[in-house]
């Protein structure tokens, strides 16, 4: 499964992963007068992309990897994703047009 891919590149992938995670979660805890008018519609797409599966749960979705990394998410990104969720790192859920990767 692991193929042409380097520990480095899946590394950096799981780092990508954690700094959106970290950005996306900083940004949730934060109080609503706090926030400028971007944050507050980040804010509440985050909480619209919330299902009861997720309650509770880090996730990120692809665009939020996009948004807060420079990774692209391409073909190889997906096939490390593969290989993350077989090695039960990650879980995909899928609803309402989104893929959420939850972390484990």
């Amino acid at each position: 499964m692991k193929g042409r891919v380097s520990y480095e590149q899946l590394n950096a992938v799981v780092e990508g992963i954690n700094t959106a995670v970290k950005a996306k979660y900083r940004i949730l805890t934060q109080p609503v007068k706090a926030l400028n008018n971007h944050a507050r519609k980040l804010q509440q797409r985050f909480k619209d992309q919330e299902t009861k599966d997720t309650k509770g749960q880090f996730f990120v979705v692809e665009e939020d990897i996009r948004e807060f990394t420079q990774m692209k998410v391409d073909k190889r990104f997906q096939g490390i994703l593969n290989m993350l969720r077989h090695s039960q790192r990650l879980r995909e859920i899928r609803g309402g047009g989104l893929v959420r990767y939850m972390l484990m």
